[in-house]
């Protein structure tokens, strides 16, 4: 894994070949000398942040049948007026 710098000035001149660095390691955009973002690929951000499924994917559930559920029944008058002060 390499580390690249580039300037924002660089950054902004070519975004193309930062995206490129990305593709080795992440990349240190600075501002006025100082670090203020880092480009990273998809695959690196997915790899620190644990976000490899999308959200279906994560609530889905294979064994959804073989789960007992039976909910209990509702009986009577189940709306009642609000209470307002």
């Amino acid at each position: 894994m390499t580390a690249t710098t580039f300037s924002s000035r660089e950054f902004n001149q070519d975004a193309g070949r930062a995206k490129k660095a990305a593709k080795r390691g992440p990349v240190f955009i600075t501002d006025r000398g100082r670090t203020s973002h880092v480009l990273l690929s998809i695959e690196e951000y997915e790899k620190i942040t644990g976000t490899g499924e999308n959200i279906v994917d994560s609530l889905a559930m294979p064994n959804a049948a073989e789960v007992e559920f039976e909910p209990p029944r509702i009986s009577g008058n189940i709306h009642k007026p609000a209470s307002l002060p």
